[in-house]
């Protein structure tokens, strides 16, 4: 479904992402691990067109995507829950999922969607007249992963999803990844809690230095002795 090859990404004269290859299946859960400031996120900012990679390219489906804006990235379905949520705290969460589906016209689907939204995160349908800023650290990631959704992407990127999270919360958090994916979406995962993320993928890569240097199936990775030391305080 998605294909980096060799990408290489700046930040004026600063290398954000080098060499970056991988590939992210229809299906899966596919997560990438690493420190703070590896290049976890400018990997996801350069995929949905935010950032533009110096060389390299971009393949959704066959089809070359880093010479595209956002929006048009986003109408061919990809759609990205940023680190840190980034909701819009003066709205409420209805006009935030209806900002979602900004770029739709299916009113009837929008409508289903829309309930689908509520039976994931039935905490967000008693508070829809709510601000979003108003909102819980859980319950505003809650909302921004359904604002996600309300695109109806074939790929979701999450960018931190655990981030200033309580541990329950957190929980709660991993499981629903896991239904949107058993419901046909497919996820890649970008992560600082390693030993979450590794559990729920199907694959992992592993960056350090804003390249990757590791990859393998999830379950291989957990058992893996640097992986472990590196990332999971064993």
């Amino acid at each position: 479904m998605l294909e980096l090859k060799n990408i290489f990404t700046f930040y004026g004269n600063i290398p954000a992402l080098r060499d970056v290859s991988l590939t992210v299946n229809e299906g899966e859960i596919v997560s990438l691990i690493g420190a703070n400031g590896a290049g976890k996120s400018t990997t996801l900012m350069t995929i949905c067109g935010g950032i533009k990679p110096r060389s390299g390219e971009i393949l959704y489906n066959g089809k070359q995507i880093h010479t595209l804006a956002p929006n048009e990235i986003v109408k061919l379905g990809i759609s990205q829950v940023p680190e840190g949520r980034l909701i819009f705290p003066d709205l409420t969460v209805q006009e935030n999922l209806d900002l979602g589906a900004f770029l739709r016209n299916d009113k009837v689907q929008i409508k289903e969607d829309m309930e689908y939204i509520f039976n994931l995160f039935p905490i967000l349908a008693q508070r829809y007249k709510q601000a979003g800023g108003t909102l819980s650290g859980g319950e505003q990631q809650m909302l921004a992963i359904s604002r996600a959704l309300m695109g109806r992407p074939k790929l979701l990127l999450l960018d931190e999803p655990s981030l200033g999270l309580a541990p329950i919360i957190i929980q709660q958090i991993f499981q629903i990844i896991q239904r949107i994916n058993s419901n046909g979406t497919t996820v890649f995962l970008v992560e600082q809690n390693a030993n979450q993320a590794l559990k729920i993928a199907d694959r992992a890569y592993v960056m350090e230095n804003c390249k990757i240097v590791m990859e393998d199936k999830a379950e291989n990775l957990l058992k893996d002795d640097s992986v472990r030391k590196a990332y999971l305080g064993m």
